[in-house]
């Protein structure tokens, strides 16, 4: 069983998906989706130790040679994103009974529940896989159902960002599918380790310049990079709960394992970073969406907004620290994407359950919410102070290393902006803090009571992790740091 690990990753919640549509009940589907969802991080845990103490797994699925078959390839970066996207899912599975129950129409949520499996599985197939054209049928899988999921929004503005989702990621897709044939042309082979081994012998010819391009175009509409972020907003805004903290918890942070795979892995930090401009330009991008959309996010009046403008400055500090391809920087924006991944993922189930308790999410409706759901609002506050990187907490141990990698590149005006930044976080966390704790509660929170236990438990978890994680740093920089090394091994 142990040699089958790699594919159980993707066929186990394949295979729930399929038993939740097939059931269809909502109590009988919740409870499939828990149990695979625990089943998650088991099988991505065992893979990490032996990737640990092993090295890299080669998966021949079918028995094929990886030179005309797929191959799931898994080393220390990627066992890193299983395990997060994994262990996200586990966390969030138990939070989505009454959340789901009181969002989705009850005709529709076994159906939610097989689309939000059939997601996660296509986002661990795109993690896992060593094959550049079966990753994008992974993108697919799990673009596909990601809409589905955000157009069950009761609110009706859900169909509209669900669209708008299908569009850019339908560009995006086919961008990236573009570059990934012209590989095909330059290389004669799909596999990301043969791919790498042959483009060194053409990587000045024009196609192979092409192909970056348009591989990067489009999955930056995937990773929402600025300013090809337009799709993120509102998707997250007016999807349910559960699936605006699963997409903003996953599938950002996949997509950026995604293009770090093929800078790095494919194409060579060497090549891309040292021979072309890229490292000004996506320095300039990353600054832009970091200071960009948090000046937005301040003058936001819905707090699940405010937050997803939030989080596309946040994917900008990990752009940016792999933009600057040293050990340091690339540490950095691997350290936060392990640890936006739990910043954002406590933010989102806290306001998921303020929303199940007063049915709106605006400012002025939640007035005074800390009083009533003391213990959710303080674990949102929690994670909201590592969101601006308080010492003691797990956005802290990020920043510093971005920090730290921009003075070492000699970029002190970049250390200082990344510290300038800082105060625009402090501006809307706080705003939320004033608004939850320091005013009067409104009508809708007078009597409101505080978030049933199934729901504290997971963001109380998640809440202390950011704490834990902020002070023992070995699973998340210390691995991120070899991930690092990893990566940037293939530079020449």
């Amino acid at each position: 069983m142990g040699e089958q690990l790699p594919a159980l990753q993707v066929v186990v919640p394949l295979i729930g998906a399929l038993l939740v549509a097939l059931v269809r009940r909502p109590t009988a589907a919740w409870l499939v989706t828990v149990v695979v969802s625990l089943a998650m991080p088991v099988i991505s845990a065992l893979l990490l130790v032996r990737v640990l103490n092993q090295g890299v797994i080669s998966y021949h699925l079918g028995g094929w040679d990886p030179t005309i078959g797929i191959e799931y390839r898994v080393d220390i970066v990627n066992a890193l994103i299983l395990l997060l996207v994994s262990a996200v899912a586990a966390v969030i599975a138990p939070f989505a009974r009454l959340s789901v129950l009181s969002e989705i129409a009850e005709g529709r949520i076994g159906w939610f529940y097989a689309m939000y499996l059939v997601s996660l599985a296509g986002l661990l197939g795109i993690a896992i896989t060593g094959d550049a054209f079966n990753a994008f049928v992974f993108l697919e899988i799990s673009s596909l159902s990601s809409y589905v999921l955000i157009a069950m929004g009761r609110d009706r503005r859900a169909l509209v960002a669900a669209y708008q989702y299908l569009i850019m990621g339908t560009i995006g897709a086919s961008f990236y599918v573009i570059g990934v044939g012209l590989l095909y042309i330059m290389t004669g082979t799909l596999n990301l380790n043969l791919i790498a081994e042959r483009i060194v012998a053409v990587e000045s010819f024009r196609p192979v310049l092409a192909a970056l391009a348009f591989i990067t175009v489009g999955i930056s509409l995937k990773l929402a990079l600025f300013p090809l972020h337009v799709w993120l907003p509102n998707a997250y805004a007016y999807a349910p709960s559960v699936v605006t903290t699963f997409l903003a918890a996953t599938a950002t942070k996949v997509a950026i394992y995604l293009f770090a795979r093929f800078v790095f892995s494919v194409f060579g930090a060497g090549f891309v970073f040292a021979d072309l401009p890229v490292t000004p330009i996506l320095v300039a991008l990353s600054v832009a969406a970091i200071f960009g959309a948090g000046t937005v996010a301040v003058f936001q009046s819905d707090v699940k907004r405010m937050f997803a403008y939030s989080s596309v400055g946040q994917v900008g500090y990990i752009t940016l620290g792999l933009a600057l391809a040293t050990t340091t920087g690339v540490t950095g924006g691997l350290v936060h994407l392990l640890n936006h991944a739990m910043i954002k993922a406590t933010i989102f189930m806290g306001l998921g359950a303020v929303f199940f308790r007063v049915g709106r999410i605006e400012f002025q409706d939640i007035a005074g919410i800390g009083r009533r759901m003391p213990i959710t609002m303080g674990a949102v506050a929690i994670a909201g102070l590592s969101l601006i990187g308080v010492p003691g907490t797990a956005g802290f141990v990020s920043k510093w290393y971005l920090v730290v990698a921009s003075l070492e590149v000699g970029w002190w005006w970049l250390a200082f902006l990344i510290v300038l930044s800082t105060m625009i976080t402090v501006v809307y966390v706080g705003r939320l803090i004033e608004w939850a704790w320091f005013r009067e509660p409104s009508r809708q929170v007078a009597t409101v009571e505080e978030a049933p236990i199934e729901m504290l438990a997971p963001i109380c978890l998640l809440a202390a992790a950011t704490i834990y994680f902020g002070i023992d740093t070995y699973l998340t920089a210390g691995l991120a740091e070899r991930a690092a090394n990893a990566l940037l091994s293939g530079l020449r």
